[in-house]
């Protein structure tokens, strides 16, 4: 099978990428090992996903946003706390013109979206369940050789098959890697009152517990997703817990405004790390999303900072192909890993940092966050700033959806 781009990895990022080049009139073929309805399956996966208003323009230009909002919830109001006490820092869409700075939607419903769309997609071929046996890189073109003896020759490969990405292992491309010693404990649970479309960061000694609004549930209830991290190793914790322990843990985590907190669904459980690549770019191959850097969820943009990627490879392939070169040049790649690694590296040292600074509890380091908090919540154009950095409203998106 021929093709412009293959794509190994049929999650968010690699999914999207495959949809924006086929409209853009490239032939795409879309790899990837799971069974795409077992991926898409509410038991799959209990996470959900801050869509930021960057994002939202991405996914947009992949033609699949409007399928995704009906099921999406915007969220209008950011509230930063430290130990359970009063908000800190607070951020309010009336802030930012009334724009919402992100939707809440759970992941399984997106992939879904996204997996309808690609089958229904001219110039693009999922092929899934199919695993990717060897990869042989040709002077002008990449051959994947996949099991049942078929293979796929494109001019480019990119890699979006996840952290332990088997493209990035071919490409010989060492990683920075550090374990946190946390994990991430996912769960949706229902609560009395509305949420009034708020976010809540609590940051806690054991690392942030995070309250993310969701759109209400078929029986009128309404809900939130929860991300709470804690010490990973042998110490008991949330996953170890009853549900009548979990419950009355999530209500004393919660703030009193939502009543009475139960989980429904089950739990799940994520460790944290941080895995850096040191290059995104290789003979006819690219990385992109969580292949290319995987960071700490603490500000909820490890996803977002992947549709990024996505945008501007994306951006840069459509003007390589509408212009007759090579889109595997190695001058156009050079060029992607040019505008992507500063930002990525940004925003993986800020998360590592935050994690740290929050994750630290002694008294005088404590006091001076809090105050710093405060500061900031009074000096506008900061916290203008703040706000829409939480927007993903980056200059790498805007240059690519204006």
């Amino acid at each position: 099978m021929k093709s412009d781009i293959a794509v190994l990895g049929g999650g968010m990022a690699g999914l999207t990428l495959a949809l924006t080049l086929a409209g853009s009139g490239m032939r795409v073929i879309c790899i990837d090992h799971a069974e795409p309805e077992a991926t898409a399956s509410p038991s799959a996966d209990g996470r959900t996903m801050a869509v930021s208003w960057g994002s939202q323009k991405v996914i947009a230009g992949a033609g699949v946003w409007e399928s995704i909002e009906r099921a999406a919830c915007p969220i209008r109001d950011i509230r930063i706390s430290e130990g359970g006490g009063p908000v800190l820092l607070r951020f309010r869409s009336e802030e930012v013109g009334g724009q919402s700075f992100g939707w809440i939607a759970e992941i399984g419903a997106i992939r879904r979206t996204l997996i309808e769309a690609a089958r229904k997609t001219d110039n693009l071929t999922l092929l899934a369940p199919r695993r990717v046996t060897d990869i042989v890189t040709e002077e002008d073109g990449v051959v994947l050789r996949l099991d049942r003896g078929k293979a796929v020759r494109a001019s480019l490969l990119v890699g979006a098959d996840g952290r332990r990405s088997f493209v990035r292992d071919r490409m010989g491309v060492p990683t920075l890697e550090r374990s946190y010693c946390q994990r991430a404990v996912v769960c949706t649970v229902i609560h009395e009152n509305p949420h009034g479309n708020a976010a809540i960061e609590d940051f806690r000694a054991e690392g942030p517990f995070a309250i993310l609004p969701m759109t209400d549930d078929v029986q009128g209830r309404h809900r939130s997703s929860i991300v709470w991290t804690t010490h990973g190793g042998r110490r008991k914790g949330p996953m170890d817990y009853d549900d009548r322990t979990f419950n009355a843990a999530l209500t004393a985590r919660f703030p009193d405004l939502y009543g009475e907190v139960a989980r429904v669904g089950e739990r799940f459980a994520y460790p944290l790390s941080l895995v850096l690549a040191r290059t995104y770019i290789s003979s006819r191959m690219a990385l992109v999303a969580d292949a290319a850097h995987g960071i700490h969820p603490i500000a909820g943009q490890g996803l977002n900072i992947g549709l990024r990627d996505v945008v501007c490879l994306a951006g840069i392939l459509t003007e390589a192909h509408a212009a007759g070169r090579d889109v595997g040049a190695q001058a156009v790649l050079a060029r992607y890993e040019r505008e992507r690694r500063f930002d990525n590296t940004v925003m993986a040292a800020g998360t590592d940092f935050l994690n740290s600074l929050f994750g630290n509890n002694v008294l005088p380091i404590s006091v001076a966050r809090r105050a710093g908090l405060r500061i900031v919540s009074r000096m506008a154009p900061v916290k203008r700033f703040l706000m829409h950095q939480a927007m993903g409203d980056a200059p790498s998106v805007r240059k690519w959806i204006s």
